[in-house]
């Protein structure tokens, strides 16, 4: 008989074919959704096959990488282009395909050891730099315009006498996309370890679980559930208004981009920005007409309900959505907890989330063409759509309200049996 070995800790199959299998699932589901949203939007008629190269630029652009736009019309011509947006839909798609790819070996256990996370998390990591790197060399492409097809007959018999023929391309900052993707990918494994109840720590971390998870799991279940309730207003919409086609795009690829505004601004905050020539938002309405024109215009709950008295409900909205995230925060804490330390946690933890809306959520397209000085360059022939965030007085306000709903949500769940507690026993009749 041999002697029985001793007992070792079971360690998850985390090796590199499952790494395999987490990105490419993160970038097929990505993948789908963006093309799906292009088609909707119709970038599938593109010219010369450009199709893939698109949806490769906007996976770039879903992880942070830097897209670049650049022009060329020749010596008689002049022509400027820029684009700086996020589709988060794609982003949103593949951070929860990823993060559910990463916890999936590490399920059922309480513990792990630093270096067992720290090597499941680069393997992940290596191959995610690889599908970064043929992401940015495919997305590459350049157009011809031609000024006529522009709605500008004389410009466009000039640019045909002078044999002008703009031309509008993309590329890609191999470098910058690279790290700006490792930051993504870094940024969703820690959410998701700090998110997910069942998710191991190791061991020196496992004092913060309780003040860190319960808080961002609430904010992580308000941001989904702003964008099901987007869905459900989108579906709506396509299915009543028509513009079915204009809306799915919309839902596809840019939807966490309209309701985590809307957030934002039930909770107070203000943004800034313009649109201008043939840019513009497709939906809401109201945001485009508040914007539209040639002075920066202000974005929030009193300029949109100069437009239409119902959005003094995205502050109903917000208060609804942020109670039950309070509630739901301090259902998951220990009972020992008081209710002021709820609140607090709370207000760091929205504070946070409206950050992150704030640098994700800016939008910035401007393009322009100019031929022998006539239709100069934003005029005519070009266009600017830009909106920022006033950052200061949204993390104010989210801090606010953070304080508020926190306490009250905590005072509502006192009551309630908290997770993991046993329930009480029956006294001896």
């Amino acid at each position: 008989m041999s002697a029985a070995s001793p007992a070792r800790p079971a360690v998850a199959a985390h090796g590199w074919v499952r790494a395999l299998l987490v990105v490419l699932a993160g970038v097929i589901a990505m993948a789908v959704v963006a093309g799906l949203g292009l088609w909707a939007a119709g970038a599938a008629d593109l010219p010369a096959g450009a199709f893939p190269r698109v949806v490769a630029a906007t996976l770039v652009t879903a992880v942070g990488g830097t897209v670049e736009l650049s022009g060329n019309a020749g010596g008689l011509a002049g022509s400027d282009a820029a684009l700086d947006v996020v589709p988060l839909s794609v982003t949103l798609t593949g951070a929860l395909v990823v993060a559910a790819g990463f916890l999936r070996p590490l399920r059922h256990r309480a513990v792990a050891g630093a270096a067992e996370l720290a090597g499941w998390a680069v393997r992940i990591a290596v191959l995610w730099v690889a599908a970064l790197l043929a992401l940015a060399f495919s997305a590459r492409q350049t157009f011809t315009l031609s000024l006529g097809d522009l709605g500008q007959d004389a410009l466009g018999d000039l640019g045909d006498l002078f044999g002008v023929s703009p031309q509008v391309g993309f590329t890609t900052d191999v470098a910058a996309t690279v790290f700006s993707g490792l930051l993504w990918l870094a940024g969703v494994l820690v959410l998701a370890l700090l998110v997910a109840r069942g998710a191991p720590l190791p061991g020196r971390l496992l004092r913060f679980q309780e003040s860190v998870r319960p808080a961002a799991y609430a904010m992580v279940a308000l941001l989904l559930a702003c964008v099901v309730l987007g869905v459900v207003v989108g579906l709506v919409v396509a299915a009543t208004r028509g513009h079915a086609s204009e809306t799915f795009a919309v839902i596809l690829l840019g939807l966490p981009n309209l309701v985590w505004l809307a957030l934002t601004i039930g909770l107070g905050a203000t943004w800034n920005g313009r649109v201008e020539g043939p840019f513009g938002l497709p939906m809401p309405q109201v945001l485009d007409e508040v914007l539209r024109g040639r002075d920066v215009s202000a974005v929030n709950l009193g300029t949109l309900a100069e437009q239409d008295g119902r959005w003094w409900w995205l502050v109903v909205a917000d208060a609804v959505l942020l109670l039950a995230a309070a509630f739901v925060a301090a259902r998951r804490s220990p009972a020992r907890v008081r209710p002021w330390q709820h609140a607090v946690r709370l207000a760091v933890a929205l504070a946070l989330t409206v950050l992150m809306i704030c640098l994700l959520g800016r939008i910035s397209a401007r393009y322009g063409v100019s031929v022998l000085g006539i239709g100069d360059l934003g005029g005519g022939l070009g266009g600017e759509l830009f909106l920022r965030p006033e950052v200061g007085s949204a993390l104010g306000l989210a801090l606010l309200w953070g304080l508020v709903t926190g306490f009250l949500g905590a005072l509502a769940a006192r009551r309630t049996r908290h997770r993991g507690e046993a329930p009480p026993r029956p006294h001896p009749g």
